[in-house]
């Protein structure tokens, strides 16, 4: 007979948050506010890879119902004036530094049907022992004021309005519980969510002193908990276009250029853009261009099987190019499938068509662009004509991106250079690497895939870290080969905060951001 213990599972539980709380949470943030003011699934996301051990959840017999967000900020940003949009980047916790000596508090959310159960001082006070482990100054953030429209009339003012809770003549039901939780009041922040009616956009600029630390003024950087590696190794290959008579003769192609990335112990092999556009030169009946492509579609089940295949079995990453991929209401995505050495496999569409993909093959353009994350760190698959869309990089970049991937296809130089340029661009204003793969060749008698125009690269910011030009490795145009480069995270930390520029610190989040549309999150 099994001895009976006492030890049971407990009910409530707080813990540090995970990628698989993700959609929970999307939905809880959803309920708390609304699910267009919610946190996406790539906010959630990006708050985890900047900063994993600050975000944490409260579990009530299985059920998330409390959550938390926090990032390190520095104390000059920390303590100025500031709105909720432009301290979090967007919600995104980009501003998060590894060496910030501050906590800032970006959000706390309890769900509605589980409050009175105290899941919000559970969640502060795991927010304390953070600062204290990590030995920060203390904790600071915009605390919301409930009770300030109902009552501006009587107070005149939200000033009034906030002496009165902290002199305990009037009660808020947020500020009095900040108050009770040993936080102080050092000031007012005008607009901080303007949407929040309730509190006339206001919030209270409040801190929590660390008192551990009142008497060590240097604090010292900590390690991140998953220590990324010192150089990232990756390829490009400059893929020649050739016609074929089987999946397998294509299949020996692409094993092959993987079998030499991994030989040279590559992290990441990257494809072109359209590779797949070779598997039409099988077909020998006339197709429109349409057909053409719905036609290729058909072997999506191959291609992910393929890719996958190769990625596990010579351990290494594999951007797969792209592969135009029905969707299950009758579209044509221009898909990339992002092949991990583990085994995952993640889905990337290119967002922007361009003319000739829309009028000739119907392409349609996909909704959301996430960050994957890579056992070399978060990684951006930004396609072709995205590339020439510097919001799409920022967006990758701001969710914690270090490398953008930018498979592509161009008939002429002249598109190629639009190409390269922007990618150029984009390496220098987000301080990040872009690697580019394209095609070179001809495929006759395939329809709006004629002539090719390819010159791979693999891009750096320019500033002293880097190679002199900003390009680690380039390619002579229009003949098949394989670069490599191996590119060092370390260089880019040091760009982005004591580079001669450091553009992602410098950005005026006082006069401009951007804002992406909720969608239905990414496969």
């Amino acid at each position: 007979m099994t001895k009976k213990t006492n030890e049971r599972t407990p009910k409530l539980l707080l813990r540090q948050a995970t990628l698989a709380d993700v959609p929970a949470l999307a939905v809880l943030t959803g309920r708390v506010y609304t699910p267009e003011w919610g946190h996406s699934e790539e906010m959630l996301r990006s708050q985890q890879t900047h900063f994993p051990e600050g975000q944490f959840v409260v579990e009530y017999e299985g059920t998330i119902v409390g959550y938390c967000a926090t990032f390190r900020i520095d104390e000059a940003t920390a303590l100025a004036p500031h709105t909720w949009m432009q301290i979090t980047g967007g919600g995104m916790a980009s501003r998060h530094k590894p060496d910030g000596d501050w906590l800032y508090g970006m959000e706390v959310v309890v769900h509605p049907d589980y409050r009175g159960m105290r899941i919000g001082q559970r969640l502060y006070r795991a927010r304390k022992q953070l600062c204290s482990e990590l030995k920060l100054r203390g904790i600071v953030f915009g605390g919301r004021v409930p009770g300030l429209a109902k009552n501006i009339q009587r107070y005149g003012s939200a000033q009034a309005y906030v002496q009165a809770v902290v002199e305990g003549r009037r009660r808020d039901l947020t500020l009095s519980f900040q108050l009770s939780n040993d936080f102080e009041v050092v000031g007012l922040l005008r607009d901080y969510v303007p949407s929040d009616h309730e509190s006339l956009g206001y919030a209270v600029h409040l801190v929590w002193r660390n008192p551990r630390l009142l008497d060590q003024p240097d604090i010292p950087s900590i390690a991140t908990p998953q220590r990324l590696p010192d150089s990232v190794r990756v390829a490009s290959v400059q893929y020649l276009q050739r016609r074929i008579k089987s999946f397998e003769e294509f299949a020996t192609q692409v094993e092959y250029f993987t079998d030499i990335a991994a030989d040279y112990n590559a992290d990441f092999v990257t494809f072109p853009e359209l590779i797949t556009l070779q598997l039409l030169s099988i077909e020998n009946t006339e197709l429109s261009p349409v057909e053409s492509i719905r036609k290729l579609s058909a072997w999506t089940p191959q291609v992910k099987e393929l890719f996958s295949h190769l990625a596990v079995r010579y351990n290494i990453n594999i951007i797969a190019g792209t592969h135009p991929t029905e969707q299950a209401n009758g579209d044509i995505h221009n898909v990339c499938y992002v092949c991990l050495r583990d085994g995952s496999l993640h889905e990337r569409e290119k967002l922007h068509p361009t003319p000739s993909e829309r009028t000739v093959w119907s392409i349609t353009g996909g909704e959301s662009a996430a960050t994957v994350l890579t056992d070399c760190g978060p990684i951006g698959v930004s396609i072709c004509y995205d590339t020439e869309f510097p919001e799409v990089a920022r967006h990758l970049v701001d969710q914690g991106a270090l490398i953008l991937f930018v498979p592509f296809c161009t008939d002429v130089r002249e598109g190629y250079l639009r190409v390269r340029y922007c990618a150029q661009a984009r390496a220098i204003e987000n301080q990040c690497y872009v690697v580019m793969s394209g095609n070179v060749g001809n495929l006759p008698g395939v329809n709006n895939f004629d002539i090719q125009y390819g010159q791979s690269c693999i891009l750096t910011p320019s500033d002293f870290p880097f190679a002199r030009d900003g390009i680690a490795a380039d390619s002579t145009p229009n003949i098949e080969t394989v670069l490599f480069a191996d590119l060092r995270l370390e260089s880019l930390a040091r760009a982005r905060n004591a580079g001669a520029v450091q553009n992602l610190k410098d950005r005026r989040f006082d006069l401009y951001e951007t804002r992406w549309l909720p969608r239905n999150g990414m496969k």
